[in-house]
Formats: structure tokens, sequence, C-alpha cells
């Protein structure tokens, strides 16, 4: 059973900036596509940063476009640990924050088609 645990979420105010963290419990090397998803009260849960290894050294990385050129997502196979650094947030990034891994064949980075998810960690923006 493949366990992804996210930490690093908080209360801040517009502007400030958080760095989530989502440590896999096995190998992330195995993991081509991970994923942030985030999901709001009422709201479904959208695709906000993807990552795909498609060499030991370098990754495409994927953005929504609500958050690019604020958020940056980035993994350390090293560490099993995949990251989420949001900076200039704003009260519409308050939601729960998930990790996904291994997307399922043929689907694309933003959709919620992966294998494992974590339980959450939740991000408050106040203005």
């Amino acid at each position: 059973q493949v366990q992804l645990v996210e930490s690093g979420g908080a209360s801040v105010q517009a502007g400030g900036s958080l760095r989530l963290s989502c440590v896999v419990s096995r190998d992330t090397y195995s993991y081509k596509y991970m994923a942030w998803f985030r999901q709001a009260p009422g709201k479904e849960r959208e695709g906000v940063a993807g990552i795909n290894r498609f060499s030991p050294y370098s990754s495409a990385r994927y953005y929504a476009d609500s958050v690019k050129g604020r958020f940056t997502i980035s993994r350390d196979d090293a560490k099993n640990t995949l990251y989420l650094q949001m900076n200039s947030l704003k009260p519409e990034d308050t939601a729960m924050y998930y990790c996904a891994a291994d997307l399922v064949a043929g689907s694309s980075w933003s959709a919620p088609q992966y294998n494992y998810w974590g339980q959450g960690t939740q991000v408050t923006v106040s203005s």
C-alpha cells in the first residue's frame, strides 16, 4: 500500500508564501508523473501543477493558468518527496491541497486520474 503524506499547509495573509511537501512511502522514481491538486468547498478538484520526469536529469513542469508565475512544483526522488512552492498567495488559492502520483495511462496531467492520493493539507489565505 502506497502512502502519500502532505504537510506545510497553514493560514497566511494575501501576498504570503508557503511550501507544501508530500512524502511518498515508496520510491518516487517509479512514478513518472506526479502532481498537486486542490479542492475548495463546493468546487471540483482541479490540477494545480504537474511534473513529468522524462529523464534522470530533466523534468517537464505544467501549471494551471491561475498559478503560473506564482507556484513552482519540484521533486526530490532521493527523498521520495514532491514539493509545491507557493508565492504571492491570493484568497482564491484557499483550498485543500492534495498530492497525487502514478498517472493513469492516456490521461492528462491535470485530470484527477492518478492511482495514489494523499489525505490533503489545508491552505487558507486571508485578505
